[in-house]
This record gives C-alpha cells, sequence and structure tokens, in this order.
C-alpha cells in the first residue's frame, strides 16, 4: 500500500517538475505572458510540494531500520522546502497576481517575488533545501541494481543545488544568469521519476 502511494505521488511530482520546466521554457521564449506565465509557473511549482511529501515519506517508511536517520534526514529538509516553497506560491496566485491584474499591485510590492525579495528568499530556501534532502538520502540508497541509479540520480540533483544558490544569491540577476540553473530542469523530473519507480518495486 505504501509502495504503490509512493509511486503514484512520485509519478505525479515528476510530471508537475515537468510541466514546470515546460511553462518556463515557454515564458523565456515570449510564448506565455501574464497574467498565464506566473499563474502556470507558480501552480505547477505547487503542484510538485505535496506529491513530493508523500513520496518521500513512502521512501523513509520503506528503507531499513538502519538507513532510515538518513531518509528521516531527507524527509525533514522536504518538509523545509514545503514550508517554504507553498508560502511563497499561496501568496503570489492569490495575493500579488489578482492584484497586478486589477491595478492595485503598488500596496502589495513587499509581498511581489523579485530578484533578492523577501520571497525570492523563500523559493531560494525550498529550493537549497530539497537539493539537501536528496543529499542526505543518498547514504539510504544501494549501490546495485535499480537503487543505484535511483541514487546517482539523487546525486545529481544535489550537484545542482549551489548552481541553484548561485542564481538566486548572485548580486545581479539577470535572465542569463537563470540558464545555470537550467540542469534542475533534468535532475529534478528524473529523480522523482526514478523515485517513484523504486518505491513501486520495493
Amino acid at each position: 500500500m505504501i509502495g504503490t502511494v509512493g509511486y503514484r505521488a512520485g509519478l505525479a511530482a515528476s510530471a508537475s517538475a515537468f510541466a514546470y520546466v515546460v511553462v518556463q521554457i515557454l515564458q523565456l521564449a515570449g510564448v506565455l505572458r501574464f497574467p498565464f506565465d506566473e499563474i502556470l509557473i507558480y501552480a505547477t511549482s505547487l503542484c510538485i510540494v505535496v506529491p513530493l511529501l508523500l513520496a518521500m515519506l513512502a521512501l523513509h517508511h520503506l528503507t531499513a531500520k538502519e538507513k532510515q536517520y538518513w531518509t528521516h534526514a531527507s524527509l525533514i529538509f522536504t518538509v523545509i522546502y514545503a514550508v517554504f516553497v507553498v508560502a511563497n506560491y499561496v501568496v503570489q496566485l492569490v495575493t500579488v497576481i489578482p492584484a497586478k491584474m486589477s491595478g492595485t499591485s503598488e500596496a502589495m510590492r513587499v509581498l511581489e517575488q523579485t530578484p533578492h525579495s523577501m520571497f525570492w528568499d523563500y523559493d531560494a530556501v525550498g529550493y537549497v533545501s530539497l537539493g539537501l534532502a536528496t543529499l542526505v538520502a543518498v547514504p539510504a540508497l544501494s549501490n546495485r541494481g535499480f537503487e543505484r541509479w535511483v541514487r546517482i540520480s539523487f546525486i545529481a540533483h544535489a550537484a545542482v543545488t549551489p548552481l541553484i544558490g548561485v542564481v538566486y544569491f548572485y548580486p545581479t540577476y539577470s535572465p542569463k544568469l537563470l540558464f545555470l540553473a537550467f540542469p534542475w530542469g533534468l535532475t529534478a523530473p528524473l529523480f522523482m521519476l526514478l523515485l517513484a519507480i523504486l518505491l513501486r518495486r520495493k
């Protein structure tokens, strides 16, 4: 039962992450414009959270007792990720975007996710925490069989985290800087997909 729930949750998280990447590319290409670009970016990002939490929880429960310290630590970092990004995306979708559409955004300026704003930092903490979640889970994954590929995908995603940090915290933001984070668009959907398959096998 836990494996089935985790498998389906992992698939949903991976699909949502892939959808986010597609929307981000369409926005950068100028195909999507306000408000649809922001709505879709925040909505697809929000759709990752709960399924990923359930998948990581399933991994914890299906891991051998002697390795559960690492999956427990991973789950804690996933919760940190969830708290920060949900706080951000809900505010953007429910408060900021409607205010922009009605022409009253000036009063909401402090809530807007712009480079180096408060909610920009919320997003940064969330995605750095997600990278740490995959990093600390690595010792719980064996280096044999299919699980080896899951382990590699977790390591790859963790390795991208410093690039995420540069994008968020570099003093001067530019759209070109965003391309540094492009590997995330590969590693995030991949590790979630492989995690889902692993949970089904378990």
